[in-house]
C-alpha cells in the first residue's frame, strides 16, 4: 500500500508515537510519502531519517504517487489543512491526535498500534462528508475555495456588531445583528458552530447549519437546512472590512460584500475505523454518560 503523511509540528511528548508510526509503515513494506516541510520538521526534532519513497508538496505531486491512504498528524486545525490537497482526489484521510480533543483527528496514541494494524488490514469503512464552496469578489480564498467544517463572518476587531442579510436561493430570509455568523456543514456542527449554540448534525445528513454568534436579538436561533439550497450572505457594518474565515484561512473582505455558499461538487473521503463510530466519538470527546459524581 501507499500512504501520505501530512503535518505541520507535534510535541515532543508525541516523539515515540512518531516512531511507532514509521517502524510499523515499514515492517509492512509500505511506500510512504511526506509532506515535505513536515519531513524536515521530523529529521531536525526527532533526529531519525525515515525510510520513505520521497516528498510531496502539491496537490498534484500527490495525485501523480497514487496513494492509497493519507495520515493527517496533528489536531483538527491541521486535519483541516490536510484537506487542501485532497480536493477531487478520492484518497481517504484519517487523522492520528497529537493534541488534545479532536473530532477529525480521532485516532489517540493510545491507539495507534491498533488502528495501524487494521487500517494495513482494510478493516475501515469510507464515510463521505460534505465539504461547502464560496464564492466572493475577486476570488478571496484562492483556487481551492471549498472548506470541510464552515464558513464564519465577523467583525474584525472589538468594533461595533455587523449586520448580514440572509438570501435563501435569492429569497430574503431575515438579517442578522450579532458578532458574526456561521454556515457549518454537518461535520463543522461539531467545531464553533456547537460552542455558539448550534445543533450537532450527524455526517450523512444532507444539511446546512446558519448560527449567529452572540447576536444582538436573543430570539433568534440556529436554522438547520438542506443542503441543495444556495445561500447569499450580504455583510454590513461600521469597519471598512470584515473577516472571512473558511476552515484554517482568513481573509478580510469589504463592507457590503456578498458572499455565496452552496455544497460543493465533491465530497471528502474520510475513514472510519470498524470499532469506533460517530457516536462513540461523541461519547468520548464531548463525555457524555459520564457520572461527575464518581469523581
Amino acid at each position: 500500500m501507499k500512504f501520505a503523511i501530512f503535518g505541520k509540528s507535534f510535541p515532543e511528548s508525541f516523539n515515540e508515537a512518531v516512531y511507532r508510526l514509521f517502524e510499523k509503515l515499514n515492517r509492512y513494506s509500505a511506500q510512504i510519502y511526506v509532506y515535505g516541510p513536515f519531513f524536515e520538521f521530523i529529521k531536525n526534532n526527532l533526529f531519525i531519517l525515515p525510510k520513505i519513497e520521497g516528498t510531496f508538496e502539491t496537490r498534484e505531486e500527490l495525485e501523480s504517487e497514487e496513494v492509497d491512504i493519507m495520515f493527517s498528524i496533528g489536531g483538527d486545525g491541521t486535519f483541516l489543512e490536510c484537506v487542501s490537497f485532497l480536493e477531487r482526489t478520492a484518497i481517504p484521510v484519517v487523522g492520528i491526535n497529537s493534541g488534545r480533543l479532536g473530532f477529525l483527528a480521532y485516532i489517540s496514541r493510545d491507539e495507534l498500534d491498533l488502528a495501524l494494524e487494521m487500517i494495513i488490514k482494510r478493516k475501515y469503512t469510507i464515510e463521505q462528508r460534505t465539504m461547502i464552496a464560496v464564492e466572493t469578489e475577486n476570488d478571496a480564498f484562492g483556487e481551492f475555495n471549498c472548506g470541510l467544517n464552515e464558513i464564519i463572518v465577523q467583525k474584525k476587531d472589538t468594533s461595533s456588531m455587523i449586520s448580514v442579510d440572509v438570501y435563501i436561493n435569492d429569497d430574503y430570509m431575515t438579517t442578522y445583528w450579532a458578532d458574526g455568523l456561521i454556515v457549518s456543514t454537518p461535520t463543522g456542527s461539531t467545531a464553533y458552530s456547537l460552542s455558539a449554540g448550534g445543533p450537532i448534525v450527524v455526517p450523512e445528513a444532507e444539511n446546512f447549519v446558519i448560527t449567529p454568534i452572540a447576536p444582538h436579538n436573543l430570539t433568534v436561533r440556529p436554522i438547520v437546512l438542506p443542503d441543495n439550497v444556495t445561500i447569499r450572505l450580504t455583510i454590513h457594518g461600521r469597519s471598512d472590512e470584515f473577516l472571512a474565515a473558511l476552515d484554517a484561512r482568513n481573509v478580510f473582505l469589504k463592507n457590503g460584500s456578498d458572499l455565496i455558499v452552496r455544497k460543493a461538487d465533491f465530497k471528502l473521503n474520510m475513514i472510519r475505523l470498524s470499532h469506533i463510530n460517530y457516536f462513540s466519538t461523541l461519547r468520548n470527546k464531548l463525555m457524555w454518560g459520564m457520572d461527575k459524581r464518581n469523581y
